[in-house]
């Protein structure tokens, strides 16, 4: 049957015509021609939908823009285009075809699948927002959003194509191009939704332009000196990213446990990049590390006493994030950081590093009497750093799991990278590979610091016996 014989006669009831628009929008996104059959382009069912389709994207965009959002016409009229096109195609079918009740097929159909599609975009907007969907799928909502908004034109193209029997290579030039027009029109309006978030730019309080000196001099000063004759473990965490809650939270919680399990109160300190903290803790730049460092290099015995450090933030080949708004902050390199270890004078060191790409560190931080772990491969992300998180999977799985329930830094890491592997497969994401480095001092000397480390109930540290040519080793 063809489209200038093409019968689509309305119902009696208005509910009977929307409830068969309903059934031909969802004929058309599975790509059948039942959906001419089904369809009632009545003007009143146009504007019925035109109406809802309009209300459903809106929903969809206000609840995109989160809080702090104003309408923006613009987005408006970028939106109402399309149902505008699909009104110009039905006037040009209806006028080709002679058959005139072509003329709200195309606008119909069209604005019947949007306002459910665009329903279905609220749903899994407003269930992302407040944190209920899994943590993996976050980084697919774009393209999830972006096929649904290629699904319905695609649908009805192919639709009319199949039903004017035009050959499948012209099919086929016109969804490739439909598909390439409207991706890239996607991507130049994806500014200009129909609610925009108002831009805001980062305060500082003066309060914490006053505050952050003292913070940083008062942590300092309350690093103590260590026992002669004895091993101590020092603990320092950096947090470097201010724009989300789980690297305080991760560094935190890592300070607790050394400092209540492990014993390193008074020999600890926490610098934190977190847009709620800058009235609490010291914050994480170059200059604050570097100054930690130096600090804990002054109170340990370099010879007996090892240095935890655990660094928390987002990264990239070579690169750790420090960002901090309205302050601009240089990133950390590990050539910078081998620098500031080797100057502080801390010999024995266990560094951990949860971050994406964070195994490129390995090779300049390696040295005889230095632990290396990173929570990836150099060329591998690694995952759980979202807002709803106070962990990332590797500061779960290494620290709050396997580090608890363990009496070694290996066998710990080897558990939590089981832990994690185990859980990425299951959410269908690539391996992170954690890394762990050990050199050869190290090697020899770590069952003993790790002796003095995880003993719980022994009241003083253990002094141990390190081979003097170990001693006289430089890192």
């Amino acid at each position: 049957m063809s489209l200038a014989s093409l019968k689509v006669p309305s119902l009696q009831r208005f509910p009977l015509n929307f409830a068969a628009n309903l059934i031909a929008a969802l004929w058309m996104l599975v790509g059948s021609t039942r959906a001419f059959a089904w369809v009632k382009p009545t003007f009143l069912q146009f504007l019925i939908f035109s109406v809802l389709a309009l209300a459903s994207n809106t929903l969809f965009s206000w609840l995109a823009a989160d809080y702090g959002s104003v309408f923006n016409e613009q987005g408006l009229v970028s939106y109402l285009i399309w149902p505008i096109i699909a009104v110009l195609a039905g006037i040009i079918l209806a006028r080709r075809s002679g058959n005139y009740a072509l003329l709200f097929v195309p606008a119909v159909l069209w604005l019947t699948a949007d306002t459910m599609l665009a329903l279905l975009q609220s749903l899994i907007q407003f269930l992302g927002t407040r944190g209920w969907l899994p943590l993996w799928s976050y980084s697919l909502l774009p393209t999830v959003f972006l096929l649904l908004f290629l699904w319905q034109t695609v649908a009805l193209l192919w639709i009319f194509a199949r039903k004017l029997r035009t050959p499948w290579w012209e099919r086929l030039l016109v969804l490739i191009g439909a598909v390439a027009l409207l991706t890239m029109w996607q991507k130049n309006v994806a500014d200009q939704p129909i609610f925009k978030a108002v831009p805001s730019m980062p305060v500082l309080e003066e309060s914490a332009f006053y505050a952050q000196p003292i913070l940083l001099s008062n942590a300092l000063n309350a690093i103590q000196q260590n026992r002669m004759g004895e091993t101590d473990w020092f603990f320092m965490g950096v947090a470097g990213y201010a724009g989300q809650n789980v690297f305080r939270s991760e560094i935190d919680e890592v300070r607790q446990l050394f400092d209540v399990r492990f014993k390193t109160k008074g020999h600890s300190l926490s610098l934190i990049n977190n847009t709620y903290s800058w009235n609490e803790q010291p914050i994480a730049t170059k200059t604050s590390i570097a100054q930690g460092l130096k600090r804990i290099g002054q109170r340990m015995n370099p010879d007996e006493d090892v240095l935890f450090m655990a660094l928390s933030s987002h990264g990239d080949i070579g690169a750790l994030q420090l960002d901090n708004p309205p302050m601009a902050l240089e990133y950390i390199d590990p050539k910078w950081l081998r620098q500031t270890l080797d100057d502080s004078g801390i010999r024995w060191r266990v560094i951990v590093i949860s971050a994406c790409y964070s195994g490129s560190f390995i090779n300049e931080l390696a040295s005889p009497t230095t632990v290396v772990i990173t929570a990836s491969a150099s060329d591998k992300t690694s995952f759980g750093c979202s807002n709803e998180a106070d962990l990332t999977y590797f500061g779960r799985a290494f620290f709050a799991e396997s580090l608890r329930n363990n009496n070694s830094l290996e066998s710990a890491f080897l558990e939590a990278k089981q832990r994690i592997a185990e859980r990425e497969s299951a959410m269908g994401f690539d391996a992170s590979e954690p890394q762990m480095v050990i050199g050869e001092l190290m090697e020899v000397a770590l069952p003993e610091f790790e002796q003095t480390l995880f003993e719980q109930n022994q009241p003083e540290s253990i002094s141990i016996n390190i081979p003097a040519d170990v001693l006289l080793t430089p890192p």
